[in-house]
């Protein structure tokens, strides 16, 4: 339940929270063709550890934040949650931004995937035929890059980046998985806090990959990604305190919208219609199990009212 009841600013925050996401990996795609993902990583998780600190200090929640019931869930989470971004980051050297933001959806229907398989949740008919159809709006997008018929040197590192960020999709919704069982025990601030600092360790594990020194211009953009990401993070994190999850949530497609326009404007990236047509099944899909589950959700809420007792 929110804190608040304040649909239109929990709305607000949530699409700053989905511009500031995209406007940051915007600005780890223009560093992508020279700094490696796991060190876009380090950057990113970092350098948004000071804004997430100096968020919970000014909320008094920097004690709940820093105390965990459940430190390997954070590790598990963070493991996840860190593959996931740094295949996500190296596949924006291969993709356009709109393309690796339409497979990047593919994430909450994999979720709904591994939820039944690891967490026992009952998927029925309709989620089910849901999350078929987004899956068959990912091959859509899927299908020019991962063609047999490609034979040219470009085509097969589209090919590449493409499954890099197939690959990061099925980690976040395993990090989604991990944070399903952490909420359970451990407060959001905890969450929030822990993983940007089991990101940043578990990112110095690929120093020995191939760390490169940066130019002025990329660090500035890499370290403008971490604190942009530590913003967005507060600005989501804040959103769902304001209104429902149910109500928020469907508006992170408007990233699509953000990502067409700065692909377009910023990096001169013209979207195909196979990859708009893909997207396009792929969020009504998403926005289907959205809908399904407030609808379940308003129905236990009756069934627990009636079962209360009453006067």
């Amino acid at each position: 339940m929110p804190t608040h009841d304040r649909p239109l600013r929990g709305i607000a925050l949530k699409l700053g929270s989905v511009l500031i996401f995209i406007v940051m990996s915007a600005m780890i795609k223009t560093t992508s063709a020279h700094v490696p993902g796991g060190q876009a990583v380090f950057f990113r998780s970092f350098f948004a550890i000071p804004v997430i600190v100096g968020w919970l200090l000014w909320r008094r929640e920097l004690s709940s934040g820093l105390r965990t019931d459940n430190p390997l869930g954070h590790v598990w989470r963070g493991f996840a949650g860190t593959v996931a971004m740094g295949l996500g980051f190296a596949s924006l050297g291969y993709l356009p931004l709109p393309e690796v933001t339409a497979i990047g959806y593919a994430a909450p229907l994999l979720t709904v995937i591994f939820a039944a398989m690891f967490l026992g949740e009952e998927v029925r008919a309709f989620r089910i035929g849901a999350v078929a159809l987004g899956l068959l709006g990912v091959l859509i997008v899927l299908s020019p890059r991962l063609s047999v018929l490609h034979g040219a040197e470009t085509g097969h590192a589209e090919a590449f980046g493409a499954s890099l960020v197939l690959t990061s999709a099925v980690f976040a919704a395993l990090a989604q998985v991990f944070v399903r069982k952490l909420v359970q025990t451990e407060q959001t601030p905890t969450i929030v806090f822990w993983f940007s600092v089991t990101a940043t360790v578990l990112s110095l594990a690929t120093l020995p990959f191939g760390w490169v020194w940066p130019t002025p211009g990329e660090t500035a953009f890499l370290v403008g990604s971490g604190l942009l990401g530590g913003v967005g993070q507060i600005l989501l994190t804040s959103s769902y305190r304001e209104a429902d999850a149910s109500l928020v949530a469907p508006f992170d497609y408007a990233s699509m919208i953000f990502a067409l326009l700065i692909g377009y404007f910023i990096f001169a990236e013209v979207p195909t219609l196979t990859m708009l047509g893909g997207a396009t099944l792929v969020i009504l899909a998403g926005i289907l199990i959205i809908w399904r589950e407030r609808r379940l959700g308003l129905e236990r809420a009756r069934q627990r009212k009636a079962m209360t007792p009453q006067g």
